[in-house]
């Protein structure tokens, strides 16, 4: 048995009680002796009538406006699930820990993106940013996310996952142009592969080198001029990854946005990013969780709570003692196995 149930459409409903209100307030006005008269009593009743519709109609749309931002926000909570997956707290030998910051109050998820994965060939982590931020860059965040997932399995070498990368990003952006000829964009990436014995190797287009930290020595990572960003330029025909030292037990590599160093406070002063890290080192224990607190909570400082541009983090730690086995990347797994996982995405 079918049963129907009539449904009065959202909009009928949202359009009847203002109608009806305005209904009222006319009749009134028509109709009512009292509204006819010229007194000063009755003009003070027909100004409360029309008091009394006038606020029945701004607090009904201002609950349309709270339900539907409240609906927009709940979608834009989504998406940022599906594409800043929260990572879990552990992948093989790595404590890991991220955070993004977008720089809209009013969205979720901005123009940056970053994921780690374990692969057969290496824990592979990449960290973009997109130009532009908002829910304006969460297509662009998309592809390029949606592609590194794939490529990082199926490529044995990190110059062809750049390339996977740079393909992705070409079709979307034809696609984007059809709609918009004036659209212009561009994603800074890096890319990074640590392999089993701690080895760093890298690809670098157009984004902020990380920093490595040793002990209570904070230093970049490499000091080599990046490759152009991808989507204004073609990729240079040899794409062979930087060979970046090894991540030793105990270390930690620091990804972030360029929106972080960029921050600005109220006399116009960047934030120092390095001189943050070195004060976080100092404390104990250093984890990636206090690494984060420490450097989120330095940045809001800095800006007020008001930072001019997306903000992303992403601290990867050998947690490993000195001598014992590191066996880093694993075989055939996405992600590392933990009987009780953690997001780390908490801002």
């Amino acid at each position: 048995m079918f049963r129907i149930k009539a449904r009065v459409p959202r909009k009928l409903l949202a359009m009847g009680l203002p109608t009806a209100w305005g209904a009222m307030a006319i009749t009134y006005k028509l109709v009512c002796p009292l509204a006819q008269q010229d007194s000063l009593g009755a003009r003070v009743v027909t100004s409360a009538v029309f008091f009394a519709v006038g606020t029945g109609l701004v607090l009904h749309v201002r609950q349309a406006l709270v339900r539907e931002l409240r609906q927009v926000r709940e979608v834009a909570g989504a998406a940022q699930s599906v594409l800043l997956r929260p990572l879990p707290p552990r992948i093989d030998g790595l404590d890991v820990a991220a955070a993004q910051l977008s720089a809209d109050r009013g969205a979720c998820i901005g123009g940056d993106l970053y994921e780690v994965i374990a692969t057969e060939h290496g824990v592979r982590a990449v960290m973009g940013d997109v130009r532009g931020h908002g829910i304006a860059a969460i297509g662009t965040v998309a592809a390029v996310l949606g592609s590194f997932r794939e490529a990082v399995h199926d490529e044995p070498d990190l110059g062809r996952v750049l390339r996977r990368l740079d393909r992705a990003l070409a079709r979307h952006l034809r696609e984007r142009s059809c709609d918009d000829p004036a659209a212009e964009e561009f994603v800074t990436v890096l890319l990074l592969e640590i392999g089993r014995d701690g080895e760093i190797t890298a690809l670098n287009c157009g984004h902020p080198w990380p920093y490595l930290l040793t002990g209570t020595t904070v230093e970049p990572l490499a000091r080599t001029d990046p490759l152009p960003p991808l989507g204004p330029f073609p990729l240079p025909p040899d794409l062979t990854p930087l060979p970046c030292g090894t991540l030793l037990p105990g270390d930690s590599l620091v990804l972030y946005t360029d929106g972080v160093e960029d921050a600005r406070d109220a006399r116009g002063r960047f934030f120092a990013l390095q001189a943050a890290l070195a004060d976080a080192v100092r404390r104990d224990p250093i984890t990636p969780h206090m690494i984060l607190r420490t450097l989120f909570a330095a940045l809001l400082r800095h800006t007020r709570g008001q930072p001019a541009d997306d903000i992303a983090l992403l601290v990867l730690r050998n947690d490993h003692t000195r001598g014992q086995h590191n066996p880093l990347g694993a075989r055939g797994t996405a992600r590392a196995t933990t009987h009780n996982p953690q997001p780390t995405n908490h801002l």
